[in-house]
């Protein structure tokens, strides 16, 4: 890995540290091979060169997401790429094909919802983030395309998250493949569902995993030809019996015994159970409980789990019974026996727990003692009964609980497996191993040497697939590699496994001796390995023996290698749980014969071990392999926590620092030629110049700068370990004096530009003092002219004030005398008018009072009149009603009555009119007198001013003292008699004012009480009238019955007697009157009249040789045929509304469908829409039928109401209402021309008709959403070329090629294209502008979420160039949403809300000085903070490199995320596309009005039936 470097003063470069395993600094000084390097830890060191490793100053800030792209593959550099995106909460990364995966220890749900696997599915392996949804995709697209099983090798060490990473690839399988089996569960529910039951008893707590798995598992997912999962198995390896009796402090044992101690009070109670502290198995630690686990919630779930994958409820039973017994087990005590060496239960402590296990297990105490504290040894001669010491029975105690545990996890994985299913038909599978990692402790037993073994033969298989793929990638690029050297591990597996001669098989050789001890197979081994270079001893112990792993040296202790080895069964103890009386524990264990027959050939775990191995490695050699390296980045299992030492050494136990030593041992760099030339194009510029080839400009590169080992492949330069640092090093020092000639310029431009400014301030300074000069003196003569000013002024005010004064004392004299001679002068005008006034009141009043007599006698008159005619007419009717004549009898005089009823109104209405016109002539001559007496009253006033005006000139002539005495006197006295003549005239008129208004108030009440008479007397007529046309309808019903009738007695007679009589023609008949089966009726009127004037049975007569009519129902069909043949065809608009949908409407109103019980119509009509809208890919053909069925449903809904819900109409209050209402009802005024008819009629709905109206409901929203997705899925495509555009237009610009149809720009030209030729189709179609609105708004939301997960999935795509782009593109659609207008865009521009403030605040330049509030507030308010934080993350600038946001912000943002992942499940970063029916009936009704239906004409071919006249109307 190392690479070697030129160093150069300014470089950075790693070093190594010993806390920090590496560190960055620059190179501060070169001596000879040592160099000083300044870390940005602020240390100073001093290294050799070869120590030291280059470091690629152009790196992204927050790492790559695939190690490959890495400028430098080695150590630091992948160890510093991982630490730069877990800190960015991206705990995914690539190398290669392979998944790393580094623990978060915090939940990130929105990482794993089904939103993320639906934008995995179907996507190219790299093409999105990191994640294992990825890997399960890829394993399942190629074995589905390539017919070739997968596995899915998971490995990590204890609490890296393996079970986690298992968990979400076979919850991703379960996704893509899922399919229900029988008995209402699923295949993948059991195989998921089967993780809490292995957990529950496989898992426990150990140091560094709160949830660790001790045993290894490998789950076969099976296919079947269509991709479904079609069964499944589950095999495990190597469980962890010695936990069940051994724990270590502060480990847990498994979890499961936990559970059952903190299961419901019943369950307890039946178990015998109590505090996980009261039982030794479990109190030799102290940890009890784990934090945020509730043992009774898991005890729930895991009896859950057991029932979907199978388990009855009596085998959970006897599992946790089983469970129990082995608590049980561990408190039985052993004290010295009566015999020697013997032993017996300790006291009744232990008495209590022996008793107990034996009622779990069902078998015999004393049976149960026996096989704890004696053994049975059979020889040739005899049976032979030993007595075991206390510890002899404590080690039986625990190998009996270890025995019945083991077999009791191996009978659940089979039980799962069983209930799961196996598809023997499946030829392709997909396995998932989640397997343990390599572990190295203090103290090494035979577990860690296993779980060593296992890893070894994994990393052997991880790097021949890792060399393999190295090779596909040299061949893909036609490259040589031949020279190549792989090395492998097969020197340490050998060690272990070879026979005869490895360590398991001198471990099984011990084993089968018995006096075999730890200290002679320790010197065995040291005996047989002590040249191997793989194998030492340790200087300070005799018993231990280190390994040289790939991953590093292990010791392992031999203390316990000899017993945990032993695989067998006490043959008491097998004895024993065979006689059990439960059948699930006897059936744990095999017979004593099938056991004794198997115990003639040794067996061991080891060899069981490597059995087990050999066959899974057999397995994963059939299959394609994927990797995921599971990584703990700390042992604290604490969140934001990388400690670089730990994560380094599981990076080399996982393998991965292998696979980068097998690269670098070919070409570990691999750039492709646009980024090569892109980084290196400035060492040789001139090659550039005029060429557009890429490929020839990086030989001609490579051969300026006298580069050898290298390699040209089809896309990608290959360089050797070290090249590319030496490139790096001369691109240094080109930038360096390239950096040199910059600041020289600069300074240049600093010097001339601080020059031009001192002058330009000097300039400004003498500019200044010279206007202060010259405003000094401008102020001066200013204030000279000012005073002038300011005298003038005064003078000329005081002058002006002493003239307005003369002025206004002038003014009020005059005003004082003319306001005198005018009060005078007003004085005796109101003495005039008054006089006038009293005068026109008088006479007006008797005026009045003449009219209002009158008025009031003629009023009398006719409601006296009125009322007697009431009376006479309610008279005959009730004598009319009381009849019972013949029907026929009794309408006619009805009818008769009416009409005459409707004569007398008519007399009324005439008499009421001449009276009115009296009255009007009356009040004409009354006007007349008014003027005459007007006139009157003008010339009596000219006479009275001429009299003054002869008085006036008599007193000019006559002196006054001769006028006054005598004049006045005179008139004085005739003035006061005629005023006192006048009030006596005004008294006594106002005495008969009011006895005229009292008469009057007392005439009013006198009508009013007639005129209620006269109200119910025309409700009575009301009633009659509607009685007879009740009456009406019975006789019609009567007739067609009768008619009917005859009619088929006619059909039933033979020929001879039908040729007596005449054949019976149709019988017209109205609207109103004929009636059929299904409740239609015929629109035929042209016998109406003659139906009201004839009988039946005259009509029988007078038609005898006309021919007999079709059935009804067969008229009936072909009408609905003529309609249905008619609609199919696109026939059209009319005023802007679907022709056929009205004419639809017109029949079914005209045959009156809706009011029918029964009718075949409304099916028809439902069978014709749903075949018209099978073709769902022609938009034009859709769009039509949407505008049929709105506008059908509209007018539905209009004109439908339930039986019971059509409100009466409301009688007139007013008497000319009422007799316009008997006017319309009266038979007289059936023969005048009937006004037009409403377009939208309401009728009582029936069931069918109601059901009609869902059914079309439902087509409406279904042609709706056809509409929609159509145009959804015309644009994805384009959406795609617009995500993918980053990537294509980059290639395109580094190669210099015109883009031409294939530009970017114009895939956001083809979705305005596609827009608006969709809404022109809308439109020519006058689709509701409702439902184009929602079309728009729905598609505009995909859109919007399509771009913005693009964004947050696509690191490519979350850049400042495609900021830029899709803000052009956005641009293109707010213009388009414009021009379409509010009436069809709607708020579709909103709905872009989430990508446009994504690309608002990409496109933004000076990131790093936005705070998180003005992010939040400002840029981007209903952005999430996990959406945020993956832009920020994502983020970087192709074209100018700006910086993101600032490292406070992504801290901040950080504590958000983590608070809301303990808080609550957080959402999904992602956004989901809304396929739901955004509009209701009501709305679409409300949307249009019955008046645009007015003018709308019927199909004209149904306008030529002549079944259809009804049309013309």
């Amino acid at each position: 890995m190392a690479a070697t470097i030129s160093p150069v003063v300014g470089s950075l470069v790693w070093v190594e540290d010993s806390e920090e395993a590496w560190l960055d600094g620059e190179i501060v000084e070169v001596k000879g091979e040592e160099i000083k390097v300044l870390c940005t830890s602020g240390k100073t060191v001093v290294v050799k060169t070869s120590n030291a490793y280059p470091k690629d100053p152009e790196a992204p800030p927050c790492g790559v997401d695939d190690m490959t792209k890495l400028a430098y593959l080695h150590e630091p550099g992948v160890l510093d790429n991982l630490r730069s995106r877990y800190d960015i909460n991206e705990i995914y990364t690539y190398t290669g094909n392979i998944l790393i995966a580094v623990n978060p220890f915090m939940r990130l749900p929105h990482l794993y919802d089904s939103h993320m696997m639906q934008q995995y599915k179907g996507a190219a392996f790299g093409e999105l983030s990191p994640h294992p949804f990825a890997v399960a995709d890829a394993a399942y697209r190629l074995m589905i395309n390539d017919g070739v099983s997968q596995a899915i090798l998971v490995s990590g060490e204890s609490g890296a998250g393996k079970t986690e990473s298992t968990k979400l690839l076979m919850r991703y399988l379960a996704y893509m493949g899922g399919r229900a089996v029988a008995e209402g569960r699923t295949v993948e529910q059991q195989v998921l569902e089967s993780n809490p039951v292995l957990e529950a008893f496989g898992n426990a707590k150990t140091v560094r995993n709160n949830n660790s798995s001790r045993f290894g598992k490998f789950v076969e997912i099976q296919f079947d030809q269509s991709g479904r999962i079609s069964g499944a198995a589950i095999r495990t390896y190597l469980l962890e019996r010695s936990r069940v009796c051994q724990v270590s402090n502060p480990e847990r044992n498994y979890h499961c015994f936990y559970m059952l101690c903190a299961a419901p009070p019943e369950d307890v109670q039946k178990y015998k159970l109590g505090h996980p502290r009261t039982f030794h198995y479990l109190n030799q630690s102290d940890c009890y409980e784990l934090d945020g686990v509730d043992d009774s919630e898991e005890y729930k779930a895991t009896r859950k789990a057991m029932d979907i994958v199978g388990i009855s409820t009596d085998e959970q039973d006897a599992i946790f019974r089983v469970v129990a017994a082995v608590l049980h087990l561990g408190n039985i005590e052993f004290a010295k026996g009566k015999e020697t060496d013997s032993s017996t239960p300790k006291d009744e402590k232990s008495w209590f727990h022996l008793k107990i296990v034996a009622e779990l297990l069902m078998c015999d105490v004393k049976a149960l003692e026996d096989s704890l504290c004696k053994r049975v040894i059979v020889t040739r001669d005899e049976t032979i009964t030993k007595w075991l010491d206390p510890e002899a029975a404590a080690v039986s105690r625990d190998a009996l609980a270890k025995v019945v545990y083991s077999r009791l996890f191996d009978w659940l994985v089979d039980k799962i497996n069983n209930s799961i299913g196996q598809d023997p038909n499946s030829k392709v599978l997909i396995g998932v191993l989640d397997i343990y990692g390599f572990e190295s402790f203090k103290t090494n037993s035979f577990e860690q040497f296993c779980i060593n073994l296992t890893n070894e033969k994994l990393q052997q298989h991880f790097n021949q697939h890792v060399f393999k793929m190295e090779q596909e990638e040299y061949t893909k690029e036609e490259i040589d590699w031949s020279y190549i050297d792989f090395v492998d591990n097969q020197d340490i597996l050998d060690l272990i496994e070879k026979k005869p001669g490895g360590i398991i098989a001198l471990l099984d050789e011990a084993c089968m001796f018995p006096r075999s001890t730890h200290e002679t197979f320790a010197q065995k081994l040291y005996q047989t390995f002590k040249n191997h270079q793989r194998f030492s001893k340790p200087k300070l112990s005799q018993t231990d023996f280190t390994i040289g792993h790939y991953a590093g040296d292990v010791t392992y202790q031999t203390e316990l290698f000899l017993d945990k080895n032993k695989d067998y069964v006490v043959a008491e103890h097998q004895a024993l749980l065979c006689a059990s009386t439960c059948s699930f524990v006897s059936g744990l264990f095999s017979s004593l014969l099938e056991d004794s027959a198997k115990s003639s050939k040794f067996s061991s775990i080891g060899s069981r071990f490597k059995l087990q191995l050999q066959q899974l490695l057999e397995t994963l050699s059939h299959t394609e392999p994927h990797y995921i390296r599971c990584v703990k980045p700390n042992n604290v299992l604490k969140p934001a926590i990388f400690e670089n030492k730990n994560v380094l050494q599981q990076l080399r136990c996982g393998g991965v620092m292998e696979a980068i030593r097998i690269s670098c041992a070919g070409y570990p760099t691999r750039k492709p030629f646009a980024e090569f030339v892109d980084r290196f194009g400035l060492l040789a510029p001139e090659v550039l110049d005029g060429s557009t080839d890429e490929v020839n400009a990086c030989k001609r590169l490579l051969e300026k700068v006298a580069l050898e080992g290298y390699q040209i492949g089809k896309t990608k330069v290959f360089l050797r370990a070290g090249q590319m640092a030496e490139l790096d090093t001369r691109r240094i020092e080109v930038l360096g004096r390239s950096a040199s000639i910059i600041q020289r310029k600069v300074r240049s431009y600093l010097s001339r530009r601080s020059y031009a400014k001192l002058r330009l301030s000097a300039i400004r300074i003498q500019s200044a003092l010279r206007g202060q000069l010259a405003r000094h003196v401008y102020e001066g003569l200013r204030r000279e002219a000012s005073c002038l000013m300011i005298q003038r002024h005064l003078r000329m005010y005081l002058a002006r004030k002493a003239y307005q004064d003369l002025y206004f004392s002038a003014v009020s004299i005059q005003t004082g005398i003319r306001g005198l001679t005018a009060r005078n002068e007003l004085h005796f005008r109101r003495q005039t008018k008054a006089a006038i006034i009293i005068q026109s009141h008088s006479r007006k009043l008797l005026a009045r009072l003449h009219y209002t007599r009158t008025k009031k006698a003629a009023v009398t008159t006719q409601c006296a009149w009125r009322g007697r005619v009431a009376r006479l007419e309610l008279r005959k009717l009730k004598m009319a009603a009381r009849e019972t004549g013949a029907l026929q009898a009794a309408k006619n005089k009805l009818e008769k009555q009416v009409e005459e009823l409707t004569w007398r109104l008519q007399l009324e209405k005439r008499m009421r009119a001449d009276l009115e016109e009296a009255k009007t002539q009356e009040n004409e001559k009354l006007k007349s007198a008014l003027q005459e007496m007007q006139v009157q009253f003008k010339e009596t006033k000219v006479m009275f001013e001429k009299e003054c005006e002869a008085a006036r000139r008599a007193e000019e002539k006559v002196p006054i003292i001769q006028q006054v005495p005598v004049v006045d006197h005179v008139m004085m006295e005739k003035l006061t008699n005629e005023n006192e003549k006048l009030k006596a005239l005004v008294n006594s008129l106002e005495k008969k004012i009011d006895e005229t208004e009292k008469k009057y108030e007392e005439a009013s009440k006198i009508s009013e009480e007639r005129l209620k008479q006269a109200l119910d007397a025309e409700s009575k007529i009301v009633q009659l009238k509607t009685n007879m046309q009740r009456i009406q309808e019975k006789f019609s019903d009567i007739e067609s019955e009768n008619e009917a009738l005859r009619l088929q007695s006619l059909q039933s007679t033979p020929v001879k007697r039908a040729s007596e009589h005449p054949r019976i023609p149709p019988i017209p008949s109205t609207p109103d009157t004929q009636r059929f089966e299904n409740g239609h009726h015929t629109g035929e009127e042209d016998g109406a009249n003659e139906l009201q004037s004839a009988t039946p049975v005259k009509k029988f007569g007078t038609e005898a040789d006309s021919k007999l009519r079709r059935s009804v129902v067969e008229r009936q069909h072909e009408s609905v045929d003529a309609l249905i043949n008619c609609v199919v065809k696109n026939i059209g608009f009319s005023q802007g509304k679907p022709v056929a949908a009205f004419t639809i409407y017109k029949c079914l109103l005209q045959w009156k469908s809706f009011e029918a019980e029964r009718t075949s119509v409304f099916d028809r009509l439902i069978q014709m829409i749903g075949s018209e809208i099978e073709n769902q890919d022609n938009n034009d053909h859709m769009a039509y039928w949407l505008s049929n069925t709105s506008a059908l449903l509209f007018l539905l809904q209009r004109s439908l109401k339930a039986a019971g819900t059509i409100s009466q109409r409301k009688p007139p209050t007013s008497l000319f209402g009422r007799m316009t209402m008997g006017f319309r009802s009266s038979p007289s005024s059936a023969n005048l021309p009937a006004p037009a008819l409403d377009v939208v009629r309401q009728v009582e709905a029936k069931y069918p008709a109601l059901l009609f109206k869902q059914q079309l409901t439902a087509y409406v929203e279904k042609i709706y959403g056809i509409l929609r997705d159509n145009l959804k899925k015309e644009l994805s495509s384009l959406l795609s070329l617009c995500i993918q555009a980053p990537r294509t237009a980059k290639g395109l610009l580094r190669s210099g090629k015109s883009f031409g149809k294939d530009s970017p720009a114009s895939h956001w030209q083809s979705i305005i294209d596609s827009l608006s030729t969709f809404l022109s189709t809308l439109k020519e179609n006058f689709v509701p502008p409702i439902l184009v609105k929602e079309i728009y708004t729905q598609t505009f939301s995909f859109i919007n979420v399509q771009l913005f997960n693009s964004l947050l999935l696509r690191r490519e795509c979350c850049t400042f160039s495609n900021g830029e782009y899709v803000k052009s593109g956005l641009a293109e659609l707010e213009l388009w949403c414009c021009q379409a207008k509010e009436e069809y865009a709607g708020s579709s521009w909103d709905e872009l809300k989430h990508i446009r403030q994504a690309v608002g605040f990409l496109v933004i330049h000076q990131k790093y000085r936005i705070s998180y509030d003005e992010i939040t507030n400002d840029l981007c308010p209903i952005l999430s903070v996990q959406q945020l934080y993956r832009i920020c993350t994502l983020y970087f600038d192709d074209n100018y490199n700006t910086r993101s946001v600032s490292p406070d912000v992504i801290s901040s943002m950080r504590v958000l995320m983590t608070e809301d992942s303990n808080n609550a499940v957080s959402n999904s970063f992602l956004l989901d596309d809304n396929s739901s029916i955004p509009f209701s009936v009501e709305d679409l009704s409300t949307s249009l009005q019955e008046k645009d239906f007015t003018d709308v004409k019927p199909a004209d071919e149904l306008l030529e039936n002549p079944a259809f006249e009804f049309l013309h109307e």
